[in-house]
Order: structure tokens, then sequence, then C-alpha cells
């Protein structure tokens, strides 16, 4: 029996939600809603007592999959490796499908996000780069050819 009914969302959190959304937002994501969430509910889910977030969700221009960003107002976030690479275990990237990857990457430039190596075309058929946005966050980012 298959469990999983469909593919809802990636949720990261993030040390500062306002900057998280912009960068998002920039690429071309839409702002779906916001919120806090605390109490007994996020307490048992995240196993963290007193835990308290704030979420904006977020949607692709297309209606697909979501992604959630959380900033916990309390307890604390806590910091991951901000330069974390694609061989460390753990979330390994969020990609996104964009029209024009060169423009896309330099619009993240010109916000003072970069490349986490170069961009790479695989067979004349894609073209890719890795991108590191706000708290190390890597963003697949590629534009199919042809």
């Amino acid at each position: 029996m298959a469990h999983v009914r469909r593919f809802d969302h990636i949720g990261i959190t993030v040390s500062d939600l306002e900057v998280a959304t912009a960068f998002f937002v920039g690429l071309g994501l839409e702002v779906e809603g916001t919120g806090s969430v605390e109490g007994e509910f996020v307490e048992t889910v995240c196993g963290i007592p007193g835990a308290r977030c704030e979420i904006v969700m977020l949607r692709p221009p297309d209606g697909g999959s979501r992604l959630e960003l959380a900033s916990f107002v309390t307890p604390d976030h806590v910091p991951g490796s901000p330069d974390a690479m694609a061989n460390e275990l753990g979330l390994r990237n969020v990609s996104f499908e964009v029209a024009d990857l060169h423009a896309a990457v330099d619009a993240v430039a010109a916000d003072g996000y970069g490349l986490v190596g170069g961009v790479g075309e695989y067979q004349d058929s894609v073209r890719m780069a890795y991108v590191r946005g706000p708290d190390g966050i890597v963003v697949s980012l590629f534009e199919q050819l042809g």
C-alpha cells in the first residue's frame, strides 16, 4: 500500500524570514500565506517545548509544490553550516526551473548571493547552477535547453 498521496512542500528554517522571503520572491515564487504557530501542536510535532515560529508559505507560478520558510521566535534558531557543500549529509538543495539561467543568476548576484561553483551544461539539454542564498541555503537553478 502506498502511503504518500502527493508531494506537498519543503520546509526550511531560516534566521531572517524577511530576507529569505525576499530572496525566493525575487526568483519568482509568490507568497501564498503567512502566520505563526505555537502551543501544544507545534511543541508536539517539533519536539521542542515552548516552540513558537513565524511562517511564510510560498508557491511557484505554476501552482506546484510549495516552499515553507519558518523562523523560530522561541527558542532561538540554532546555526547550521552556512558553507555546506553538496556532499554533506542533510538537505542538499531546493531546485527550480527558470526561463533564463543567466538572468536569474545575475538577479540573485545583484542582491549579494553568489554561485557555489559555476554554470554547467549537460548534453545540450540543461544548463544548471547552484546559488547559495540566505543562511547558506543551496538553491539549484536550471534551464531546459532547446
